[in-house]
């Protein structure tokens, strides 16, 4: 049973706990490298990390964050053992964040993967990667549909997460002196997602819409091409970009 605190924090894990026991672990998902199991290890090792690096911080003493070396021990466990610690590691999570929220400003800055965040990121990160990786197992039905649609999750991307979305996708497009590539992401009625990348580097912003958008999408599917995920039906989304731009700013959203 999962205390109603938690609940409270994490209001997505319980539809993320219904989607893994509907599933067999061995079952595969979106997420082309994961089976089910691969990706409650990654979530149990998420909930801890974000715990361990908030909490050395909140006893004085920070520490830098663990790449996907912490998921290691998840994976030697059993299935059952594992289910008991992804529900430990996302309850001690809920404590660690509600003891930074008393004790420290929202505007407190701490370390996380070589950049500063704040204090609520990494509740909210939690939130954000249980919606994502439910994704990854239901695909778009309709509480992924809600909560993929959920405004917070788009500024929470490009603005607490930012340029780490493009690292990836950036390096396998090689860009030398004097190449760019910028896309613009468009949702009716909301700001447009800027994203660019050169020689120098990559940027990812929200900005007033202006001129022709490179892919035209709802807010959901516009989120999932952030983190480099496909939805089921291409015909969510529209573009006149022409193929060599189209296909140079979905090479650059290639996801972590």
């Amino acid at each position: 049973m999962i205390p109603s605190q938690v609940e409270d924090a994490l209001p997505e894990l319980v539809p993320f706990v219904r989607a893994v026991q509907a599933r067999r672990p061995d079952d595969g998902t979106w997420c082309e490298a994961w089976s089910v199991r691969d990706v409650l290890v990654h979530q149990t090792g998420n909930a801890e990390e974000m715990a361990r690096v908030l909490q050395a911080f909140l006893a004085g003493s920070p520490v830098e964050t663990r790449s996907f070396e912490r998921e290691a021990p998840y994976r030697r466990m059993s299935d059952a053992e594992l289910w008991a610690a992804f529900l430990s590691r996302c309850e001690h999570l809920t404590e660690v964040a509600a003891a930074a929220a008393g004790d420290l400003s929202p505007d407190t800055e701490v370390r996380w993967t070589g950049r500063t965040v704040t204090v609520p990121f990494f509740i909210e990160h939690m939130r954000e990667e249980l919606i994502l990786h439910r994704w990854d197992l239901t695909g778009d039905d309709r509480t992924a549909l809600r909560s993929l649609n959920e405004p917070w999750m788009t500024e929470h991307s490009v603005v607490s997460v930012g340029r780490p979305l493009l690292a990836k996708g950036s390096a396998g497009l090689d860009l030398g002196a004097g190449e760019r590539v910028e896309g613009r992401l468009r949702t009716p009625g909301t700001d447009d997602v800027v994203v660019t990348a050169d020689a120098d580097g990559t940027s990812i912003r929200l900005a007033a819409p202006e001129g022709p958008a490179t892919i035209e999408s709802d807010a959901a599917v516009r989120l999932l091409l952030l983190w480099g995920r496909r939805p089921a039906d291409p015909s969510r989304w529209h573009s006149s970009a022409g193929p060599e731009a189209l296909l140079k700013v979905r090479a650059l959203l290639g996801g972590y």
